[in-house]
């Protein structure tokens, strides 16, 4: 181990001068004796995250390790551990007491790394690829000892931070524009890389390429890279829609593809790893029920659906912006859940949101400016949905309608989305 490069590392490190970096709303709170473990797509800025929690700290006693750096790549956790406990406080003049490891998933056997420099005592933080760091397999390999976050690209909140636009809804003026920011939130995305400025399509098209082959194909082993290819393009272009399997083996057949169920079903399983795909449940009381096909697909990000689209179709891209917003609110409500509910009839609620036992709310998403634009048949499925479920807390997020109604002894709120997606998806 070359200690040269590493102690160069360590001072140039507590000297670097950050860049300024926008305010993510994610808020970490550190368990005793436990790892915080930040997940995420790639881009998301999990990097830098790190370095917004690490300039609030005494730079003195935080090390970050990056394990993308050359010179720690290979490195047995005993030689990581002597950077840390040795090495750290020679050159520094004091012991550590915040860890931040990056790219975790690229260091020797890292769980054993961690869990060591928990039994001392030491704050760790962890982030890495989505794909070589999944959640149930932290679970499996701290045994408890982590508490995750997931990270996605920024929400409109961040989005319109990012782009100094300030809201004051009393305001029209304010209002408009914060309208038509979100109509391009919607198109290109909350990527930071995108929002901060980039040739956009050629960017999306560097992401997809990157999450296909590293983190789905190379991964998983994957050997049939036309089925693989086909699945991964048929989930992006039918975002915010119900998919199942059989949908998919029709597409295929008509196509003249040869394939093996059993591969295509653990193709789109493994699609999800990339935390780049995301499949959301049909709601049924019975556990079982609940993880069989059919599924809704959603998106990690809306500017993803650049690459793939036809057409503008708002009210799915609307869809998969309330999807993203649930989704973040899981972080700070960890027992939080979600569904989409449809009955025999086919009459379908967009989101149930569940919080332990209760069903909180039921959630309808329209691209509607006005009350007549708004679909009967999604009323009527809201209004069936309640009264089934026992929820009376219904919500219509529309385009530009706001507005309360009383149906069948039930109140309906409207809300424009632009509103929902400021205030908090649970919180008006």
């Amino acid at each position: 181990m070359e200690t040269g490069f590493i102690r160069d590392f360590l001072i140039s490190f507590r000297k670097r001068v950050f860049p300024k970096m926008v305010e993510r709303e994610l808020e970490v709170k550190p368990v005793r004796e436990k790892a915080v473990v930040i997940t995420g797509p790639r881009r998301s800025g999990k990097t830098y995250y790190f370095f917004n929690m690490i300039s609030k700290l005494n730079r003195d006693e935080t090390i970050y390790l990056d394990f993308e750096e050359p010179f720690l790549k290979g490195l047995k956790p005993l030689e990581v551990l002597k950077i840390i406990l040795e090495i750290f406080p020679e050159t520094l003049g004091c012991p550590p007491e915040n860890v931040f490891l990056d790219e975790a998933q690229n260091a020797e056997s890292w769980e054993t790394l961690v869990r060591s420099l928990l039994n001392r005592g030491l704050k760790v933080f962890i982030t890495g690829s989505s794909s070589r760091l999944l959640g149930r397999e932290i679970a499996t390999q701290l045994r408890g000892r982590s508490v995750s976050y997931l990270l996605l690209p920024f929400s409109f909140r961040e989005y319109l931070t990012a782009k100094n636009i300030s809201v004051e809804t009393g305001l029209l003026e304010s209002v408009g524009r914060v309208k038509k920011e979100l109509g391009n939130y919607l198109e290109e995305g909350g990527f930071p890389e995108i929002v901060l400025g980039g040739e956009k399509e050629r960017i999306f098209k560097e992401y997809l390429d990157l999450v296909f082959f590293k983190d789905f194909v190379e991964r998983h082993g994957v050997r049939s890279i036309t089925l693989a290819r086909f699945v991964f393009n048929h989930l992006m272009q039918n975002f915010s829609r119900e998919m199942s399997i059989r949908a998919i083996e029709r597409k295929l057949v008509s196509g003249g593809t040869r394939f093996n169920t059993a591969t295509l079903y653990r193709y789109v399983e493994n699609l999800e790893d990339t935390s780049f795909i995301f499949f959301l449940r049909k709601f049924s009381p019975k556990a079982h029920e609940r993880e069989t096909w059919p599924r809704k697909v959603y998106l990690a990000d809306t500017g993803l659906t650049k690459v793939f689209r036809l057409s503008l179709d708002y009210g799915r891209l609307m869809e998969n912006a309330v999807f993203l917003q649930l989704l973040r609110e899981t972080n700070k409500k960890p027992l939080l859940s979600f569904y989409y509910w449809k009955d025999y009839q086919q009459n379908e609620v967009d989101f149930l949101v569940k919080e332990g036992l209760k069903i909180r709310r039921l959630i309808q998403v329209t691209y509607a400016s006005g009350r007549d634009e708004v679909d009967k048949r999604e009323v009527k499925a809201l209004l069936k949905a309640g009264k089934e479920l026992g929820c009376k807390d219904l919500l219509v997020v529309t385009w530009d309608y706001e507005d309360e109604a009383e149906l069948e002894n039930r109140k309906l709120k409207f809300v424009p989305l632009w509103k929902q997606l400021i205030a908090g998806s649970l919180e008006i």
